[in-house]
């Protein structure tokens, strides 16, 4: 079995850049869809592969892709769990969210990180210490990824030329040379995505889309964007990450749920960050999102004597992004107003 008899015609170069995935990873797919197109789709996916996909290289090519780089955490059974995401190499917000877990009781195997641990701020190691040492569930984000990889620049999908583009090639680099190798080397460890059951439903963890780690997806974006991915992944919930502000889309017994950042305010003119909480409840669960204040000023101040860009340390104090370069026009027009959703 191979490619072309699925497919039409055999997986080319232009074929891989085109699904978002690397050429380099194209023989490793030819290997897993030889082998598992003539045996049990149901052991690869979870689920049977459902009729008509066979004549659908997109979906094929995201069901390999998500089965490859996924890592499956079981049957998280009641009670609480904690999402957060973007640290952004914000040391003083994680101690604060670590606090207000030990504080509420979550234990480390109930909360899950969305990516983005490294970022921004100035405390790359002591960020990725205190994630290790706590020992909770974390995916990779698109800066883990480049920065496993020894890539040139951050991956964040932002225009070329715009501030976030140039005031990247600042922190990026910083990063790269700033974190130990112990820990780069432990970057390897995180999968891209994870997968479990939680109150009876089927759970997704993605940083930003599924065959682009670095996919903007914002409360405004079009549901079906968001459709296409439930139906990739076989999931009912799909936990995100990567575009920056806390929302939840919610149709027909699908919820996708960003809790937002805890390393950057939400543009909202406040300095607090934002994670989520998720409640199992009979015959399903609840979920809340929920800000705090931490000590803004000290991460600051670490990244101004780190030579790290002032934009961004002026952005912890004010809460005010210094632009609008990846936003829609619906979340642009909300700058300055303050999210009411832990209210």
């Amino acid at each position: 079995m191979d490619f072309e008899r699925v497919f039409g015609s055999p997986l080319s170069k232009g074929d891989a850049i085109s699904h978002g995935i690397g050429f380099r990873d194209v023989i490793s797919k030819q290997a897993i869809a030889r082998f598992y197109l003539v045996m049990d789709f149901e052991r690869v996916f979870d689920s049977p592969l459902g009729s008509g996909e066979l004549q659908s290289r997109n979906s094929i090519t995201k069901r390999l892709v998500v089965k490859d780089r996924t890592k499956d955490i079981g049957n998280l059974a009641g009670g609480k769990l904690l999402v957060f995401g973007g640290s952004y190499s914000n040391y003083q917000a994680l101690q604060a969210l670590r606090a207000l877990a030990d504080a509420e009781g979550i234990a480390a195997n109930r909360v899950i990180c969305t990516g983005d641990l490294l970022g921004y701020c100035a405390q790359p190691n002591e960020t990725v210490a205190l994630i290790r040492e706590w020992g909770i569930h974390c995916i990779a984000g698109n800066v883990e990824l480049q920065i496993r990889d020894e890539e040139d620049d951050c991956g964040c999908n932002f225009g070329e030329d715009s501030q976030c583009d140039l005031d990247s090639r600042n922190w990026y680099p910083y990063t790269q040379r700033t974190l130990l190798p112990e820990h780069k080397a432990w970057l390897h460890t995180l999968p891209e995505f994870l997968r479990f059951r939680y109150a009876g439903k089927k759970v997704f963890v993605l940083h930003g889309g599924l065959l682009n780690t670095s996919q903007f997806i914002f409360e405004s974006t079009q549901w079906p964007v968001k459709s296409e991915i439930f139906e990739a992944t076989g999931a009912e919930v799909i936990l995100s990450g990567h575009c920056g502000l806390p929302f939840h889309s919610v149709q027909a017994e699908r919820y996708w749920l960003n809790p937002g950042v805890i390393g950057m305010p939400a543009n909202d003119g406040t300095t607090r960050v934002w994670y989520m909480v998720l409640e199992a409840q009979e015959g399903g669960f609840a979920f809340a999102h929920r800000a705090f204040e931490y000590d803004h000023t000290t991460a600051s101040q670490h990244m101004r004597e780190a030579g790290l860009p002032g934009t961004y340390a002026q952005t912890l104090l004010d809460g005010l992004w210094n632009n609008n370069d990846i936003l829609p026009e619906a979340e642009t027009a909300l700058q300055g107003v303050r999210i009411g959703l832990a209210d």
